[in-house]
């Protein structure tokens, strides 16, 4: 566990190949984030989740429902942070099925109103939607609050041309999820409610009877 004044950013890439642009933008993205939280008075801790390594272990959770020790405590990471990074190259102009995948295990109201930088990388620009259209969706299903700058970068911005646009968009980005994680009023800010997990359930159950009661005082008036 970190210390209660250290900030958690986790950064989930789901790069293929060794070493791949997904992977690079990611790196960027971290890096910048880590600046941008020092910044704000913070202590940071940055730990990344490589997908590519997970991927078997992703498959055999989704047939059996339980998660391998490594997959387990890249949900736990996930879990505890106070911000994530998500990275995912552009498959059939979507996200990846090894990035969704990652996201189908983890249980609901694990992402509740967790602040979230979504990013992507294709061969071409003609992808750079895809955040809109594909990653904001997704995590807003998950009731996590994405940041207003979502990062897309094809492989033309990682050359010497586009390199220093990418890395403005990256550091805007970079700031928006630092204000988000230690921003002003952020540590005493009231939480939002959140969905309780299966875990939190059984260690509190609701009574039977007290169901039952529900059940027979029919809905509420409106």
């Amino acid at each position: 566990m970190t210390d209660v004044s250290t900030k958690k950013i986790v950064v989930v890439s789901a790069g293929l190949s060794v070493p791949s642009s997904t992977r690079l933008l990611a790196d960027m993205l971290g890096e910048a984030t880590e600046h941008a939280v020092a910044a704000r008075g913070s202590e940071v801790e940055v730990e990344h989740i490589e997908l590519r390594n997970l991927a078997h272990a992703l498959t055999d959770n989704l047939l059996t429902g339980f998660p391998s020790k490594d997959l387990k405590a890249a949900i736990d990471a996930v879990h505890e942070a106070d911000g994530l990074i998500a990275v995912t190259p552009v498959f059939s102009a979507s996200y990846s099925g090894l990035f969704k995948t990652f996201f189908d295990v983890l249980e609901m109201g694990v992402l509740d109103a967790k602040p979230v930088l979504a990013a992507a990388t294709a061969g071409t620009a003609r992808h750079s939607l895809v955040i809109e259209h594909a990653l904001r969706p997704l995590f807003a299903y998950l009731h996590a609050v994405v940041v207003p700058t979502g990062v897309f970068a094809a492989t033309d911005d990682f050359g010497a041309a586009g390199g220093g646009d990418l890395q403005k968009r990256v550091e805007r980005a970079a700031v928006e999820l630092a204000a988000l994680v230690a921003g002003p009023g952020g540590a005493s800010a009231p939480a939002a409610p959140k969905r309780k997990l299966v875990e939190e359930e059984f260690a509190a159950p609701t009574d039977f009877a007290d169901l039952l009661r529900r059940a027979s005082e029919g809905p509420p008036e409106y």
